[in-house]
């Protein structure tokens, strides 16, 4: 005879029922913020500038509102929503920051904008409705207005975040160094206190200068008796059965739950939270080019390095000349080098020495090196022996900016040495580079001048963009005039 599901329940581990009867997958985490609604009404309040601003040129230059500018008006303000990056207020209110105005990428955005709109009208014919000035002045002013409007939500918001407590209230369980960081990074004006398993005094030895509230089974009573709206819970993830029991403690409250891992064990590289289908993870390690950035990187190498030769063009066939002429051999010298994903690739450079080293123990360039020409002296002090690598640009193997790549020897050899060395190829290796540019060309002849170089090399993995590329080549130009620390 069947036994009764209560009783077979009964004999059942817990926990063990409830997680028979959930499917795999039945159950997805979504991506998304914390923001109450009326801070997303508040974000948004610089749309209406656009429609103020049209409306402006119009009373201007006494054009009269009809149908095409008030559609104008309201196109524009959907396509601004999506197109352009509203200031981070959540910064001042919750954590009692001011975030920066968007100059930099407001005009660029706009731009957008105006580019969708001008498509519009030549598609549908309807260009010669408008009149050329109101539209002129309507696209060169908005973004100045949006600007100004944007500085007044900031101040706004900071406002409201000293005057009043607007902001959600939170308690933090751990009074550990995650913990301590979250409430540093939080307005102190909302927080409740600190919860945890250890007893206080425990706690005030351990961690001094921290008192808590109250112990975690006082948690639940707590946040009913105080309407506490957030639970931030910054326990270790081997804790996991008493984090179990404080999530069970709070079903019976109406606060919102956050866990936060302790990312700060780890040496952090272009650290994200990803979706694997509808399951969050954490990426530690990470390449920055993904998406539009991979192709906007690719994109500007492709240009500037296909215009750098054409105009370094005759300039290259006279290094060519000379170097056949100055001694015996070929004129490229070619060597095996780790490229994107450690993979080999083979650079281009105009041979400087009399010897062509791709194997076994390679010797790096000194001072006064005797195997270097007369010739190659000089191109390595101006960094002309670097011009075939453009070749390697075009191709794809190399990128104008990145980690510079090392010959596989040296690689071998400094991978066993240098911890997170090989984290470095997960970009392309660059022509210049973040620690070329702050000094670090040239021989490495102390493991500590190496540590510094991957060091730099991390840090540009890490921070990343298209201006910080610009930067670092500007200031290569600068460098290579100078000819600093290369022989």
């Amino acid at each position: 005879m069947n036994a009764p599901a209560d009783s077979v329940a009964a004999r059942e581990p817990a926990g063990v029922v409830n997680d028979v009867r959930r499917k795999p997958g039945s159950s997805q985490v979504r991506f998304g913020g914390t923001d109450p609604l009326w801070l997303g009404v508040l974000l948004r309040a610089d749309l209406p500038v656009v429609v103020v601003t049209l409306f402006v040129c119009l009373l201007g230059f006494d054009e009269p509102l009809t149908l095409d500018y008030a559609a104008a008006a309201l196109v524009g303000m959907v396509l601004t929503g999506r197109c352009v990056t509203p200031p981070d207020l959540r910064k001042t209110l919750i954590f009692g920051t001011r975030p920066p105005l968007l100059t930099r990428r407001l005009p660029i955005e706009w731009a957008t904008v105006v580019g969708i709109l001008l498509m519009i009208g030549f598609a549908l014919k309807i260009s010669d409705e408008y009149s050329r000035r109101v539209m002129l002045t309507w696209f060169a002013v908005t973004p100045l207005a949006l600007v100004g409007v944007q500085s007044v939500q900031s101040r706004f918001a900071r406002w409201l975040g000293d005057h009043y407590a607007i902001a959600p209230s939170y308690v933090i369980v751990g009074a550990n160094p995650v913990g301590l960081e979250l409430a540093r990074r939080l307005r102190p004006r909302s927080f409740m206190g600190f919860f945890d398993f250890r007893p206080s005094e425990r706690v005030a030895a351990e961690v001094p200068g921290t008192r808590l509230t109250g112990h975690c089974s006082e948690l639940g009573g707590f946040v009913r008796a105080h309407a506490v709206a957030s639970v931030y819970v910054a326990l270790p993830i081997t804790n996991s059965p008493r984090v179990r029991q404080l999530l069970d403690d709070l079903r019976d409250t109406t606060a919102s739950v956050y866990f936060v891992p302790d990312v700060f064990a780890f040496d952090l590289i272009q650290a994200r939270i990803v979706d694997l289908n509808g399951m969050p993870a954490l990426a530690v390690c990470d390449t920055p080019l993904h998406g539009i950035n991979s192709f906007a990187k690719r994109s500007i190498d492709l240009v500037l390095a296909a215009l750098a030769l054409l105009m370094l063009a005759p300039l290259m066939l006279a290094i060519a000349v000379a170097i056949k002429c100055n001694s015996r051999g070929p004129v490229l010298f070619r060597q095996r080098r780790y490229g994107l994903n450690g993979e080999r690739i083979v650079i281009l450079k105009f041979r400087s020495m009399r010897v062509s080293e791709d194997a076994g123990d390679v010797r790096q360039a000194s001072r006064d090196d005797d195997r270097v020409t007369r010739l190659g002296r000089f191109l390595r002090r101006t960094s002309l022996d670097e011009l075939p690598q453009l070749f390697n640009v075009v191709t794809g193997s190399m990128s104008l900016v990145g980690p510079r790549p090392h010959a596989v020897a040296h690689n071998e050899q400094y991978r066993k040495l240098i911890d997170g060395y090989m984290i470095r190829h997960k970009v392309r290796p660059g022509i210049t580079g973040w620690a070329q540019v702050h000094g670090l060309r040239g021989e490495t002849e102390t493991i500590d001048k190496m540590e510094r170089r991957v060091h730099y090399d991390l840090d540009y993995l890490n921070n990343w963009s298209i201006l910080l590329d610009l930067r670092i080549l500007v200031r290569t130009v600068r460098i290579v005039v100078g000819g600093q620390n290369a022989y």
